[in-house]
């Protein structure tokens, strides 16, 4: 196994599997009518290790939970159900690391303060792109649907919405990126 392979299923193991019991009972609760949360799950771990593999995620914990949240919500909305009562009411910021003291949690609300000023820079076609792919998680096809615009036009806008977000990390001294 390579040595970046290696680092990475460490990383996993330590910083990603101590989640999981609480992350499934959390999922098992709020989306009882998800047919296969196993796959749910899956399916968020493979985009946690995407998005680790480009760079450092800050709170690994908080994104799985989103992540899973944004998959269920899907899979219920192909299935014809709606949504949870109280599902829609989730704050991203409440999903945080226990083990954070104040100052971390003051922290990381700057980062996500930081984090919506870099989504509210970008044009409003990047804007809505963005926001809908990556805070919303629809996929590609449903953003080019709601939008009326190509499959393309999503992919391309989307790039340089996620490019405009680093620049604008990086000009104010985060070289710690958050992706939105």
């Amino acid at each position: 196994m390579p040595p970046e392979n290696t680092a990475q299923a460490r990383w996993f193991v330590d910083e990603v599997l101590p989640h999981e019991p609480k992350l499934r009972a959390w999922a098992r609760a709020r989306f009882p009518a998800v047919a296969d949360l196993d796959d749910v799950v899956q399916s968020a771990y493979a985009r946690l290790l995407g998005a680790h593999a480009s760079g450092p995620i800050a709170n690994p914990k908080a994104f799985l939970f989103i992540t899973v949240r944004n998959l269920a919500l899907n899979r219920l909305r192909h299935q014809g159900y709606e949504r949870p009562a109280g599902s829609a009411d989730i704050d991203p910021l409440s999903v945080v690391d226990d083990a954070l003291g104040v100052p971390e949690v003051l922290a990381h609300r700057e980062d996500f303060q930081l984090l919506i000023e870099a989504v509210q820079s970008l044009p409003d076609r990047c804007r809505q792109v963005v926001t809908l792919r990556k805070i919303y998680g629809l996929s590609q096809k449903e953003v080019a649907e709601r939008l009326g615009i190509s499959e393309n036009t999503v992919e391309a806008q989307g790039a340089i919405g996620l490019r405009k977000c680093i620049e604008f990390f990086r000009r104010r001294g985060h070289t710690r990126v958050a992706r939105p």
